[in-house]
């Protein structure tokens, strides 16, 4: 896909793989709205914030007529926003289980229900699902994370089969351990230089991207090489 004047909505861009995402995009000469609970520290003509809360679906519609009404329809929506909490699955707490389910699958489900029918009157979109390792593997003590992602996966490769005929590619992206931010909230695990970039991540979304309109890049999986630090030889 050309790049170059066409919007683009990004979720979670105060920092990370969605910041670093927003940069990318902003570089190719896109429009790029920006969805969050909080505005990054970001001066660029280019970009436009507008909070939003991607686990509330009428926040989400409202977001999304704004965009086009300001901007126009977006081809591309980057679904970034996610959290994650840590713990036995019989001792987690009602909340962060909701809160997980609200905001990791119902936000995917939102944002993609809201730009959909813009992008088939457009006869083109990319919707990019940031998913993890954690969708495809099981990880102790993160079942409800896992499920989630697990959920972005499934939503994911069903998606891209009911709207490929309307010209709508959807790629699904499985992050390893990233220095992020991310990290923040989970006990024992602190982000660190051993992990991946999440420019670099977001160099991946990037290329899928910008592929031939008959090429669908349907999965990517990256981790970091050394993930324990280089090897001394």
């Amino acid at each position: 896909m050309e790049l170059k004047g066409k919007v683009a909505i990004v979720t979670g861009v105060s920092k990370g793989i969605g910041l670093e995402t927003v940069k990318a995009l902003l570089n190719e000469g896109m429009i790029v709205v920006g969805w969050g609970r909080t505005s990054p520290s970001l001066d660029n003509t280019d970009f436009h914030f507008v909070k939003t809360d991607v686990s509330d679906f009428e926040n989400v519609r409202d977001s999304y007529e704004r965009v086009t009404t300001e901007f126009g329809k977006p081809s591309v929506l980057i679904n970034n926003a996610g959290l994650g909490y840590m713990g036995m699955l019989h001792e987690m707490p009602l909340d962060e289980w909701h809160a997980m389910f609200n905001t990791n699958v119902n936000g995917i489900y939102y944002c993609s229900k809201v730009a959909i029918p813009g992008m088939i009157d457009l006869e083109e979109g990319h919707i990019v699902n940031i998913a993890s390792i954690a969708g495809i593997t099981g990880i102790e003590k993160m079942s409800g994370y896992c499920g989630t992602k697990f959920a972005v996966r499934g939503i994911s490769h069903s998606l891209f089969k009911e709207v490929r005929n309307f010209g709508i590619k959807v790629t699904c992206i499985y992050p390893g351990s990233t220095n992020t931010n991310f990290f923040d909230e989970i006990s024992g695990w602190d982000a660190n230089e051993n992990m991946m970039r999440p420019e670099d991540v977001a160099s991946s979304i990037l290329h899928s991207l910008k592929t031939h309109p008959n090429y669908h890049v349907v999965d990517v999986e990256m981790r970091p090489l050394w993930p324990k630090g280089k090897p001394n030889k």
